[in-house]
């Protein structure tokens, strides 16, 4: 998936580091060995539902940016692509939690995943299209990365096989490469300034990746 030019490889090397303490968390290891608590995973579900909601509408802003018919159609399956995502893996998992949908949308975003969201729709709504891109490419990504990383690792019978499967699979991993693609064509002709703020908001969305999981294997909540 890592891509050796342009503007994507440039991020890659950037946050390499920031990646890998991605990949080692507890949370991670843990999800790999099958072994993460009951009570961390649905804390992650939970935030991963509420975030998800909010991808979605800022890939729906991205489409409507989109300079062109590819971008405007790429943007828009993917923002449905989020949902159908929340809603049957994310839905298949609230009901094993028992938790039902009008309980799931009175849970409070977590501070990680009001952060995290709040970043999205924020430079979604105010920046231009190449920078917009760059924000939600970590999630693309990490994910991807993430999901083959824990897959090429994961215990027999994991509990969390679906979610790995998920995120290991072809057709995701398809879909981070059309926006990886994407995001280096927006990128070709920025200017210089243009570039840094990419770079800034792909960097600031990388470190929310890592807040996000953090949070859930700490089980964060608000402190007041």
């Amino acid at each position: 998936m890592q891509t050796a030019g342009g503007f994507s490889g440039e991020a890659w090397d950037r946050n390499a580091a920031l990646y890998e303490k991605i990949r080692t968390l507890p949370f991670n290891a843990e999800l790999a060995a099958g072994t993460l608590s009951r009570d961390r995973f649905q804390h992650y579900i939970v935030q991963d539902g509420h975030y998800l909601m909010a991808f979605a509408r800022a890939l729906a802003l991205a489409a409507a940016k989109a300079g062109d018919a590819e971008g405007l159609i790429q943007f828009s399956e993917a923002a449905h692509g989020a949902i159908v995502v929340e809603r049957s893996l994310h839905g298949g998992y609230l009901d094993q939690f028992g938790i039902a949908t009008d309980v799931f949308e009175q849970i409070p975003l977590s501070p990680a995943c009001h952060h995290y969201t709040s970043f999205l729709m924020a430079t979604a709504y105010a920046e231009p299209y190449p920078v917009v891109l760059a924000a939600l490419l970590p999630c693309f990504w990490v994910y991807a990365e993430v999901g083959k990383d824990i897959h090429g690792r994961a215990a027999p019978d994991n509990p969390y096989q679906a979610w790995i499967d998920t995120y290991a699979g072809e057709d995701f991993h398809a879909s981070v490469a059309a926006a990886i693609r994407t995001t280096d064509r927006a990128a070709a002709g920025v200017d210089p300034a243009t570039r840094e703020a990419m770079h800034r908001a792909y960097t600031r969305a990388t470190q929310l990746e890592w807040m996000f999981w953090d949070s859930a294997y700490k089980l964060e909540d608000w402190p007041v």
